[in-house]
């Protein structure tokens, strides 16, 4: 009997021992595994990392785009009149030569339409200033090659050099841009 006793602890105690390796066992195979998954994890992680930054990325340039976008739109609308109003300024001098004919005698046909063009030529100025279109005054002042464009040279020992001494077209200016250059005669 004893010797029963001893086989069923000697059974017994290798049955906990190959528990115990087998648990062991498991253990490892999962150390293992976790050890294999590990990297895969690591790649996981930075890839998850990767495409977050490309969509940050990607936000911030589509928020980029559309400040442009809306920068853009702003101005063409700021400035979308800007042509009609050039094709305004040629009509204004034409009127200003009739308008500063010579004409003594007030009382002739010539007086008549002389008065009719002052008033064509003061509604087109003033709509030109509705619109924000101001001349620029170049006469006696230092000359500018980003608004004044010089056409001829000219000696007066009176003025400064580099003085604007007469004008010959009219420049203007449409809200903050320039829409046509003056053409001066500039003081040598």
């Amino acid at each position: 009997m004893e010797n029963k006793n001893e086989k069923h602890k000697h059974n017994k105690k290798e049955n906990s021992e190959v528990k115990d390796n087998n648990i062991n066992k498991e253990e490892e195979i999962k150390e293992e595994c976790s050890q294999e998954e590990h990297p895969e994890d690591e790649l996981l992680a930075k890839r998850i990392k990767e495409l977050e930054n490309n969509l940050l990325r990607s936000q911030a340039e589509l928020i980029n785009y559309k400040k442009r976008k809306d920068e853009e739109t702003d101005r063409i609308i700021k400035y979308a009149n800007e042509d009609i109003l050039k094709g305004f300024l040629p009509i204004l001098d034409n009127f200003e030569r009739a308008i500063n004919m010579d004409d003594n005698n007030m009382e002739d046909e010539v007086s008549k339409f002389l008065e009719g063009f002052k008033l064509m030529y003061n509604q087109i100025k003033d709509l030109l200033a509705k619109f924000e279109v101001k001349e620029i005054d170049a006469l006696g002042k230092p000359f500018d090659p980003s608004i004044h464009q010089a056409v001829v040279m000219g000696k007066d020992e009176t003025k400064e050099p580099g003085t604007v001494l007469e004008i010959f077209q009219k420049g203007y200016m449409y809200k903050d841009r320039l829409l046509r250059v003056a053409m001066v005669k500039v003081n040598e």
